[in-house]
């Protein structure tokens, strides 16, 4: 079994950190090894835990996280990718964090899924420069290209189905991701707070788009009942 990538959250609002860790362990490819509030907690975790993924704040109270950056980029050893997840909007912030080899850019606030999307894009990264190592250690350009490109993934969903919300789009796939075993349309819209029908609808949604599977199960007797497991 591959191990999973190991993930250190970095955030200075204690809530917003135990969040980001819920979204993450939520996911169920990776491991959380470590949540830091301050800079210095997270260099110190660095070295501790050795993740292969930081979600990176750039407003802690010590120090900035492109300070935390360019730590991470100076010290030798394992190779460190990183998220930066933050309220920065500003484009010296934006490039900064850019020339110091992010993934990617996450503005606050954001849903599960589009996190999931940029996790997405790391695991496919990941697998590729995988790929590429097993194949071969030297690199033509065309490689070289590809390996520096930013990370592709396919396009979101950019509209939903008349009458579908996507705020309660988002809460019926986390309640979905987090249920054991397979759970029925009454069970998740209980959890959300809609309508079993509601429910149903939204998850025949996530089945069409391939991030649900549903099956019947049979009782003794009467309709079948559909039950739905995200898609891992």
């Amino acid at each position: 079994m591959t191990e999973q990538p190991r993930v250190l959250v970095v955030d200075d609002d204690f809530a917003v950190a135990a969040l980001h860790r819920g979204f993450v362990e939520m996911d169920g490819r990776f491991l959380v090894v470590g949540v830091a509030h301050t800079g210095t907690e997270a260099l110190r975790l660095l070295d501790e835990t050795a993740p292969d993924l930081v979600l990176l704040d750039v407003y802690l109270p010590d120090m900035s996280g492109l300070d935390v950056l360019r730590e991470i980029r100076d010290r030798p050893g394992r190779t460190v990718d990183v998220i930066a997840i933050t309220a920065a909007r500003e484009l010296d912030t934006v490039r900064s964090a850019m020339a110091g080899g992010v993934l990617h850019y996450l503005v606050k606030p954001f849903t599960a899924q589009v996190l999931r999307e940029r996790l997405d894009d790391f695991l496919r990264h990941r697998e590729e420069i995988r790929r590429t190592a097993v194949q071969q250690s030297e690199l033509d350009q065309v490689q070289v290209d590809r390996l520096l490109a930013a990370p592709s993934r396919p396009p979101r969903w950019t509209s939903l189905p008349k009458g579908l919300s996507r705020v309660t789009m988002d809460a019926v796939q986390q309640a979905l991701a987090a249920h054991e075993g397979s759970a029925s349309a009454q069970e998740i819209g209980d959890r959300v707070g809609v309508s079993r029908v509601s429910a149903r609808r939204y998850l025949q949604h996530l089945v069409t788009q391939g991030r649900a599977q549903v099956a019947p199960r049979y009782g003794a007797a009467g309709r079948p009942e559909n039950r739905y497991h995200w898609s891992r």
